[in-house]
């Protein structure tokens, strides 16, 4: 039978977790749940040794674009990737069968993490515009072959734990009602979880973005997610008994981690501000040359999200770029083609205030209305 949706707030949630921290693999056969560890204290190792390091940016945003168009779930798109890093770790490939590793990837992740009717379909892979405009034909013998390799190369084990295996087991606790926004009781509790809840999957989507993110254990990144959510959101204290004693890492733990998140995502708010003041120039600009009013609908096709959705480029940027599947957390989960306005501005006669994160880094944080 399978484990329900909101396992983390069963009476089997704690033994989940420590089986997912401690690699001790227990499976309840005569129950009707079973329960599998994921091994998280003996990963594989990754070294980020790959030839082909410069192309992992664009194979991650590949497999993140076709997970969300399949609707899958977070921890498919998280294992997906992990699986891709550790094998270029291990393989020169060439670009051409890094397309094939990439959905190859993506393909046992879903198998192992979704149920059996959201695995994508090779029919419908093929007809994907990405794969078109790749001059990219998949074949049901290709595939199996390289799923085959893939197996082989981690000794048919995909109990590999990802960062968002454990994020909402540590969001069951992210925030509760005694809890302070600057210094002030929360107005609502259920609008607060809501934030939390967006930031932490943004925060869980960057550090996909980088591999310097693979240092860390999984568990500790989702702790991470957890505390720049709190950091970015004002809640005090910044990262609470409970947290620290439901994910067993102190602040200092997570200081690295959270920093990294941190710097991301203020790069992503500088590009964002930076493209909206594109926009508005180019409004402005169109309205004195024309010298009538812009209709409603060129206004209509502004994106109104806080963060950028830009083109998929091949190799690293050289700062920090959200992918074109972030959606800023701000706002809800969106197809490709819709972006639903959200708006995290502060609120009037409030201050902004910078969170120490660390001596090297302070991040200045917007408030979000109560």
């Amino acid at each position: 039978m399978e484990l329900e949706d909101q396992w983390w707030k069963g009476q089997l949630a704690a033994d989940i977790y420590q089986a997912l921290r401690c690699k001790f693999l227990q499976c309840a056969i005569y129950k009707h749940l079973q329960l599998c560890n994921l091994k998280e204290l003996k990963l594989p190792s990754y070294k980020g040794q790959s030839p082909q390091l410069n192309l992992r940016r664009y194979f991650a945003d590949l497999i993140a674009i076709i997970c969300n168009r399949f609707c899958l779930c977070p921890a498919a798109r998280h294992l997906a990737v992990y699986l891709l890093d550790l094998f270029m770790d291990r393989y020169d490939v060439t670009m051409q069968q890094l397309h094939i590793v990439s959905l190859s990837c993506l393909l046992l992740a879903s198998k192992f993490e979704e149920r059996e009717d959201r695995v994508p379909k090779l029919e419908t892979l093929n007809s994907l515009g990405c794969m078109s405009s790749m001059n990219l034909v998949l074949t049901k013998q290709g595939l199996l072959h390289m799923e085959l390799l893939l197996l082989e190369t981690f000794s048919w084990n995909l109990y590999l734990p990802t960062a968002a295996h454990f994020i909402d087991y540590y969001l069951s606790v992210g925030v509760l009602d005694g809890d302070l926004h600057d210094g002030w009781p929360l107005a609502s509790l259920e609008k607060t979880k809501l934030y939390m809840a967006k930031y932490a999957d943004y925060f869980l989507e960057v550090s996909l973005q980088d591999h310097i993110f693979l240092c860390f254990a999984p568990s500790l990144v989702a702790a991470a997610c957890v505390a720049a959510s709190r950091l970015i959101l004002h809640l005090s204290p910044s990262w609470p008994a409970r947290l620290q004693r439901l994910t067993g890492y102190a602040w200092e733990n997570l200081t690295p981690c959270a920093e990294k998140l941190l710097i991301a995502h203020d790069s992503d708010v500088k590009e964002a501000n930076k493209q909206q003041c594109l926009q508005q120039q180019q409004s402005q600009a169109l309205l004195h040359s024309s010298g009538q009013p812009a209709a409603a609908s060129q206004f209509l096709q502004l994106p109104s999200m806080q963060f950028p959705q830009n083109a998929l480029q091949a190799g690293p940027a050289a700062g920090h770029r959200s992918a074109p599947y972030l959606q800023g957390p701000a706002g809800p989960q969106q197809s490709d083609t819709q972006a639903s306005a959200a708006c995290l501005d502060p609120k009037p006669g409030v201050p902004s205030r910078a969170y120490p994160v660390s001596m090297h880094y302070s991040y200045q944080a917007p408030c979000f209305d109560r």
